[in-house]
């Protein structure tokens, strides 16, 4: 193999690939290969230049034996870390061997990702079962004839299924919305109306807990660019997470604010903030708050009945609106969430005749 042309081959790879010669030294290495070891290490022994137990075992096997091997390549650049699979493969007559590597570091998050989501699935589904078995053998054992026990388990047994009906509901409303979220949302939704009928049957509950909700800035006329079935998801679930956590005897207040060009979003844009005035947290939450089932208080959270996605749900409805979502907090001073969404013209008038 002529040396020029093995590394015009190399050079019009996209993933990292390196040729080591018959003599163990490194013949030629790709940008991406430089990229991801710093240099080339042209004429250098593999061994100096490629310092990793199990690569440098890999690639022994490629050469000495003459027979294909892989491994995996952890690296670490500017704190991230990446996982590489590396396949040396023998080149014809002992020439030598030709390394590549295919980034799996995604496709490992991914799959760390899926174990989690079954486990924490599982975790929350098992709770309430195994609460709903003991019950169960329970009012056909000893409570059979007793009628306060039976009201009372079988109170808790509705409570615990209801809890496993709304994690249902959420787990199939998340896939919903993450299957849809590379389609751009393209209606006009009009704010004051969405908010009015948000609010109204969030009422009677908010009364319940000695909560006032108010609403200020929603001009008539107002609308930004949207699904409006999903936009009543993402504000039902805000405004129902700040009566849960808000404290009673408080306000829940909505703020619609017209905000001109926002830079990150590139247009004219709407941010509506939810804000209650609650214990708060510590903004060290803020950044998981959006993950699945990531919750501050598990206890308190799973008693109001909470199943750790609404704010998964509202995170992945919002990026489908190509809209942010901004979360304020201290402990001791409330909490507000603020979804930032493009701003829609007025809407279209009849053609011209």
């Amino acid at each position: 193999m002529i040396l020029a042309e093995a590394r015009v081959l190399l050079d019009a790879l996209p993933l990292p690939a390196i040729l080591i010669g018959a003599d163990a030294r490194i013949r030629a290495a790709n940008p991406a290969a430089r990229q991801l070891f710093g240099t080339d290490g042209e004429g250098r022994h593999y061994m100096l230049a490629l310092r990793a137990p199990g690569l440098v075992d890999c690639i022994d096997t490629a050469l000495r034996r003459g027979t294909a091997a892989e491994a995996m390549h952890l690296a670490t650049d500017r704190g991230r870390e990446s996982r590489w699979r590396v396949h040396a493969a023998p080149l014809p007559a002992g020439q030598g061997a030709l390394i590549s590597f295919t980034d799996e570091t995604a496709t490992e998050a991914a799959e760390r990702m899926r174990r989690d989501f079954v486990a924490n699935v599982s975790h929350e589904l098992k709770t309430p079962l195994t609460a709903l078995i003991g019950f169960i053998e329970t009012l056909r054992g000893a409570a059979r004839d007793d009628a306060a026990v039976r009201d009372r388990f079988l109170a808790i047994m509705e409570r615990e299924a209801g809890r496993m009906s709304r994690l249902v509901d959420d787990l199939l409303s998340l896939t919903r919305v993450e299957g849809e979220e590379r389609v751009r949302p393209t209606g006009r939704v009009e704010i004051a109306p969405l908010l009015a009928g948000v609010v109204a049957p969030l009422r009677p509950q908010a009364e319940e807990r000695g909560v006032e909700i108010t609403v200020a800035g929603a001009e008539p006329g107002l609308a930004v660019i949207g699904d409006a079935d999903q936009l009543t998801q993402v504000f039902a679930n805000l405004i129902e997470n700040a009566l849960k956590y808000g404290a009673s005897g408080k306000v829940v207040a909505l703020t619609v604010t017209e905000i001109g060009r926002d830079p990150a979003l590139r247009t004219d844009a709407v941010r509506i903030d939810v804000a209650d005035q609650g214990e708060g947290f510590d903004p060290i939450h803020i950044p998981r708050l959006t993950e699945r089932f990531y919750r501050i208080d598990n206890h308190r959270s799973r008693s109001e009945g909470g199943t750790g996605l609404g704010l998964a749900i509202v995170k992945h409805i919002v990026s489908r609106h190509r809209g942010r979502l901004a979360i304020w907090s201290e402990k001791g001073q409330g909490a507000v969430f603020s979804v930032i969404l493009p701003q829609a013209g007025p809407p279209s008038g009849p053609a011209a005749g």
